[in-house]
């Protein structure tokens, strides 16, 4: 493994023709009260890109770390989401603005729909409002986060605007390849949501320990190189200090194709779901 104090993420361009940093940390299931001095320790670990929600609830936690950073805000690239209840063309903007007086910014990095929700069916509309954010420039590139391949061809047919990343559950068990696949032939990015399988039983699966006792790394370590590896975004979650190190640390592992294929060997199809189904789910 290489030196922690060399690593940088690799940087991926999207089809509007900005980029994203590769590796993120994410804020899911972080109090606001805490999210300030984990968010400090991800970027002393290296970290740039950091993934928050309107629903997390830590949107000011993580505003209030950007301020105390120090860094300059062209070295950061900040993603927050738009919750289904906000969804619709008359709730968009507010919401937006909402979300960036939390963040005491002037932009955002990256804006996505947090969830399809196809039964409301506002997510077109939605998209459309997103659209005139970008337009505004105060989002710099918009995404979704839990789409399907039937909505993504279809926000595009009926919008002409293509999102430039799809943020989903992806982890070996359950490892999106035929999403991975539709999204790659049009050239939207991958981003992995608990890529981690939210540390159950994947992180102590023997296929995985052996793979990181080979590479002299931790299991989570070679499960995020794996993501790396796939060209995926990722934004693995930990308030550890030494995790959220270890974490960024995986950009030093370099998984062989014999790895890689030992990886794809894991898949369980659907039984390796753990969160909703994008299709079905439907929730405030």
């Amino acid at each position: 493994m290489t030196s922690t104090e060399t690593l940088t993420s690799p940087v991926l361009e999207f089809h509007d023709g900005n980029t994203i940093p590769q590796l993120g940390y994410g804020v899911w299931q972080v109090e606001d009260a805490v999210a300030e001095e984990v968010v400090g320790e991800a970027f002393n670990a290296g970290y740039r890109h950091i993934d928050t929600a309107a629903i997390y609830g830590n949107e000011a936690g993580v505003g209030r770390a950007i301020a105390a950073s120090g860094l300059a805000r062209e070295d950061l690239y900040i993603t927050t989401k738009l919750w289904n209840a906000d969804q619709g063309r008359d709730n968009v903007a507010g919401a937006f603005d909402s979300s960036l007086s939390k963040l005491g910014l002037d932009y955002v990095d990256l804006y996505l729909i947090h969830w399809l929700q196809p039964k409301r069916g506002l997510y077109l509309e939605t998209w459309e409002e997103l659209a005139k954010l970008k337009e505004s420039g105060r989002v710099r590139s918009i995404g979704v986060s839990n789409f399907t391949v039937e909505a993504l061809e279809e926000i595009e047919r009926e919008t002409g605007v293509r999102p430039v990343i799809n943020q989903v559950e992806t982890h070996p068990y359950f490892p999106q390849a035929q999403l991975r696949e539709f999204e790659a032939s049009r050239g939207i990015l991958h981003e992995s949501w608990s890529p981690l399988g939210q540390g159950k039983d994947l992180l102590a699966d023997p296929a995985l320990e052996a793979i990181a006792a080979k590479h002299g790394a931790s299991v989570p370590q070679v499960v995020l190189a794996w993501h790396l590896a796939l060209g995926s975004v990722v934004i693995p979650k930990s308030v550890t200090p030494e995790r959220i190190a270890q974490n960024w640390a995986s950009l030093g592992v370099a998984l062989d194709p014999e790895d890689l294929e030992a990886i794809a060997a894991l898949d369980k199809g659907q039984a390796g779901r753990i969160g909703p189904d994008p299709a079905e789910a439907d929730f405030a």
